[in-house]
């Protein structure tokens, strides 16, 4: 136990683990003043109201990935999850499901797909990368294959006002957003599972030896983010109003992205849910000034491609000065 009490002061509440890099938060900062200055209409009410709702999507999925990621897994199956979803809601609901069951099959379906990755990644060993690209490809075709590659409207009206509706002037799904972050914020460093996941993380074999059930715990994390990432399906859904196969497409990219621009270490043991959502902001902005500046979407994508290439290549260079002191 003492090894594992080891883990958890320096890794939790130590500056590596905890702590937000004040480089992010300067980039961030100097990235709003520039576009404050470059665009007219960055500023405009509309205009931040319409990045914050394309936030929450991308949002929802990275507060599960950011579990993952902290105890040293990975997830590529979160837009296959979203997609099969919106689609189980929706499909339920067109054949005379009220609101409240179809969101519960759907969140249902994310933790069934959660704990399918988890038991093959904890109990059978493979490799979180290919175990959740094989999920990741046999979701979507299945969707596809399901539904016959249609889509599928949304009509229900309680559906679609929480991608639409307000309280008091603040968007319902920003305000889903902000609830499940600082629920997220509480878990994480103050309960058995938040500990255990940084403990994880940092050194598997060490939490096992202390007597920490890893496989259990690394089951929960997976679940955990499957969860999250069926509602950021059922909010996307809201949002665009329909239901498709091929929704939340690359979506991966924008996740991991701002998961890593936030500070979590690919190999585990360092993050927080609030550099996650710094993180969030950077790339959303920057999304944001590259169409005020009318750059085309696959440049964009280029964009976004090095945004992360240069995180990744940073979190490498700060892990290999932890290692050398």
């Amino acid at each position: 136990m003492k090894q594992l009490g080891a883990i958890m002061n320096s890794k939790l509440w130590g500056r590596g683990a905890s702590a937000i890099n004040p480089g992010l938060v300067v980039a961030t900062f100097v990235v709003f003043i520039v576009l404050c200055f470059a665009s007219p209409y960055f500023l405009n009410a509309y205009n931040l109201v319409n990045v914050a709702k394309a936030l929450v999507i991308v949002g929802i999925a990275a507060a599960g990935e950011t579990v993952v990621i902290i105890a040293g897994g990975f997830d590529l199956s979160i837009g296959s999850t979203m997609a099969a979803a919106g689609m189980l809601a929706a499909s339920l609901l067109n054949i005379g499901s009220g609101v409240g069951p179809a969101f519960s099959a759907a969140i249902l379906l994310g933790i069934f797909i959660g704990a399918a990755n988890g038991t093959l990644i904890a109990y059978f060993r493979i490799n979180p990368l290919i175990t959740t690209l094989a999920t990741m490809a046999i979701i979507r075709g299945l969707a596809f294959v399901i539904s016959d590659g249609r889509e599928i409207i949304i009509t229900n009206k309680t559906w679609l006002s929480l991608g639409t509706g307000k309280w008091v002037g603040i968007p319902y799904i920003v305000l889903i957003l902000i609830v499940i972050y600082l629920v997220f914020a509480l878990i994480l460093p103050r309960t058995t599972f938040g500990r255990y996941v940084y403990a994880i993380g940092s050194n598997p074999r060490a939490a096992r030896l202390s007597g920490v059930s890893t496989k259990k715990w690394q089951l929960a994390i997976y679940i955990t983010c499957g969860a999250t990432a069926a509602l950021a399906g059922l909010m996307l859904a809201a949002r665009t109003g329909t239901a498709m196969p091929a929704a939340a497409m690359g979506f991966e990219l924008d996740v991991i992205t701002a998961v890593i621009l936030g500070g979590a270490s690919l190999k585990g043991g360092r993050g927080t849910i609030l550099g996650t959502a710094i993180g969030l902001i950077l790339l959303f902005m920057i999304n944001n000034g590259l169409t005020l500046a009318q750059v085309p979407t696959f440049w964009q994508q280029v964009v976004k491609g090095f945004i992360l290439l240069a995180a990744v290549l940073y979190d490498e260079i700060r892990s290999g000065r932890s290692d050398d002191s």
